[in-house]
């Protein structure tokens, strides 16, 4: 018989319950409380997420802040921007450019403005979103989507040209409302300045420029195209024995319906051991583009429903086109399916040091239909109403008076049809740049429509809106002076009966001086400006705009912590215009190393250089000699390797790999050939 359980072992088992009871409660109480924090903490994460929403939105309505304002008159002056007709409106779009002073700094500009010609008002869009301040980039526009303008490349250099970059970025700005987004994609075309794009259907072509790393400039002349529906770049490969152009920049490219014309164009010949030799282009390509829609029989899709295939146009039989010049993009004036081409500069190489400069402001007119053809586009003469015709005026004319203009704006405006001659003639000559003396004032006919022809000048923005072509700016040279003008023009081609002087420069350009006179006298100012200015000068560096593949920074220069930067950065620069100088002693040019170039080429390609420094300085033999020369090559590599790896840093800057960097360091050096940057 079993024993009955004491009190005090129930006592016992009922605390041992209570305790369980009570660990258990707990247990459940934290379990409580921990999801009670969880859900709190849940709640803290979306209340946390919507702030950074909110906030990414705000930062993003901040930066995309377009400020329009209401403009005097056309942009300051300024060189290599874009004008281009507004692809569904009518206006004109004007974006960056480039503005050299006369104490030798550079200003780049970022700004967009608008001119609407039946207001004749300009605009000016700002926003914190947009590309970088830059010159000699390339603009197309696009009527898809409510009007869109694609902006690619360009270039930038620091205030007093010591650093020189190239962009790669590629900028597409929304007509409709005033913001810029940047297409960022893996594959796109390299670095380049003085390129071209045109659109065909749904592609963006862009062709040829350069790129000047300072070693040499490069020119180009691939070809890419990049799709507005699938937002990729592609570049279009041609087989070897394909013809096509030859690289080059500053060329006509005008689209048509079955294709792409390019006309003429810049570059530069480089033969080793003497100066590069500027060349002037005048030949003609049409790259004829079919889109296959039609399904093969086999089935099978075609891989690539875009043909490309370059074309050379023979050049015209008749002698009435333009005379061999660059500075002359032509614009398209679409309702006649004709380019314009105005102005350009010829130059003729007469020694190493100086270059003679004709200017030009004549204007033709290339048919692209068929093979081409070119017509000279003549003003038309208003008819006299009975008596003697007054003496014609000079071939070159003086600014118009606006007095004048608007008087014979009254007389003007005839429906007579516009004047075109095609007929057989001598190739266009350079026109003299001397203005009318004041005693043959009294014969000038204050009607003759010659005398409202814009100054000669190169490199000026083209535009035809509708029926009327936009002058503005450009450059003109007068001995070794450069002169970037502002002034804005307006012709109606179906009437081509005067020049409108939309707004007159008020730069003043001595007359009557001989060019090589003024030359040799600007050029001994120049010297001696230079000697008391750069040293000084160059040295108060305030801040640098440091410009890369990816994306703009303003960096702040503290001169304390970037002083040894500066200075090695100055120093590469120098090394770079150095490596261009062909004066160069043999002896120094394989003695010193080049960017991109290791120590082993470098030893390589001096090999014998060292050797005899070390036989003359040691009495070493065999191996032992060939170890000397090396221990010499390794000793000047180490003291020009902070220079050379801050050189090669500014090559990538500009868009150049390792491969590149070598390949211009094996062209060997080069010299300047004493042309005006702006020929590139």
């Amino acid at each position: 018989m079993a024993k009955k359980k004491s009190g005090k072992d129930v006592s016992k088992a009922s605390a041992k319950a209570a305790k369980k009871a009570k660990a258990a409660q707990k247990i459940e109480r934290k379990e409580k409380k921990k999801v009670s924090k969880t859900k709190d903490e849940f709640d803290d994460d979306d209340q946390d997420l919507e702030s950074i929403l909110d906030k990414i939105q705000r930062e993003w309505e901040e930066a995309h802040k377009v400020t329009e304002e209401l403009v005097e008159g056309p942009p300051s002056r300024r060189a290599n921007a874009t004008l281009t007709p507004c692809p569904n409106g009518n206006h004109l779009w004007c974006i960056g450019g480039e503005f050299f002073s006369d104490d030798g700094k550079a200003h780049f500009y970022s700004d967009v403005y608008r001119y609407s010609p039946e207001k004749n008002e300009w605009r000016k869009f700002v926003s914190p979103t947009c590309p970088g301040p830059r010159s000699a980039h390339a603009v197309v526009a696009s009527p898809a989507g409510g009007g869109k303008l694609y902006l690619f490349g360009g270039e930038f250099s620091s205030l007093y040209q010591n650093s020189f970059h190239h962009y790669r970025d590629f900028w597409c700005f929304d007509i409709s409302t005033h913001t810029w987004e940047r297409i960022d994609t893996k594959v796109r075309p390299t670095a380049r300045s003085g390129h071209r794009m045109a659109t065909w259907k749904q592609y963006i072509v862009l062709f040829g420029g350069f790129y000047d790393p300072g070693i040499k400039t490069n020119y180009l002349n691939d070809l890419w195209l990049f799709d507005t529906q699938e937002y990729k770049w592609r570049q279009v490969e041609f087989k070897e024995n394909e013809r096509k152009p030859s690289p080059r920049s500053g060329f006509s490219f005008l689209s048509t319906p079955e294709g792409i014309l390019l006309h003429g164009g810049y570059c530069k010949e480089y033969v080793k051991g003497s100066r590069p030799i500027g060349v002037m282009l005048d030949d003609t390509w049409f790259l004829r583009m079919t889109l296959n829609t039609e399904t093969p029989t086999t089935g099978k899709s075609s891989a690539d429903p875009l043909t490309l295939k370059w074309e050379k146009r023979k050049k015209p039989s008749t002698a009435y086109a333009p005379s061999l010049r660059s500075g002359c993009t032509m614009a398209l004036w679409s309702a006649k399916n004709m380019g314009i081409l105005f102005g350009g500069v010829t130059d003729e190489d007469t020694s190493e040091e100086t270059m003679e400069s004709v200017f030009h402001n004549d204007l033709f007119g290339y048919q692209i239909a068929g093979n081409g053809k070119w017509l000279s586009m003549n003003l038309r003469r208003p008819k006299k109403k009975g008596g003697a015709q007054k003496k014609k005026a000079p071939v070159q004319p003086t600014r118009p008076d606006p007095d004048e203009e608007e008087d014979s704006d009254e007389e003007a405006g005839s429906d007579e049809e516009t004047v075109v001659n095609d007929k057989p003639r001598k190739p266009s000559k350079p026109q003299s740049t001397k203005r009318p003396n004041d005693a043959a004032d009294d014969e000038i006919d204050p009607d003759d429509p010659i005398l409202t022809v814009p100054r000669p000048r190169y490199n000026a923005m083209l535009a035809v809106l509708r029926n009327t072509l936009y002058i503005y700016g450009g450059i003109f040279e007068r001995g070794a002076r450069e002169y970037t003008l502002d002034d804005f023009y307006a012709l109606p081609l179906d009437k081509l009966d005067r020049y409108v002087c939309m707004k007159a420069s008020e730069i003043v350009i001595a007359e009557g001086d001989d060019a090589s006179s003024e030359e040799d006298d600007d050029d001994g100012e120049d010297d001696d400006g230079d000697d008391d200015d750069t040293a000084d000068e160059r040295e108060e560096i305030e801040s640098v705009t440091v410009v890369g593949e990816d994306e703009t920074k303003e960096v702040e220069v503290l001169e304390t912590i970037e002083e040894e930067k500066d200075s090695l950065r100055v120093q590469a620069t120098a090394f770079m215009g150095v490596a261009k100088d062909s004066t160069r002693s043999d002896e120094d040019v394989v003695s010193t190393p080049l960017p991109g170039e290791t120590l082993a080429m470098f030893y390589a390609r001096s090999r014998e250089y060292w050797a005899q420094k070390a036989y003359g300085s040691s009495d070493s033999r065999g191996k032992q000699l060939r170890r000397d020369g090396f221990t010499l090559a390794e000793e000047r590599y180490a003291t020009y390797k902070p220079i050379l790896e801050e050189v090669e840093r500014i090559l990538a800057e500009a868009g150049l790999d390792e491969e590149e960097m070598r390949t211009g360091a094996a062209a060997g050096p080069q010299t300047a050939s004493g042309q005006s940057r702006n020929r590139r």
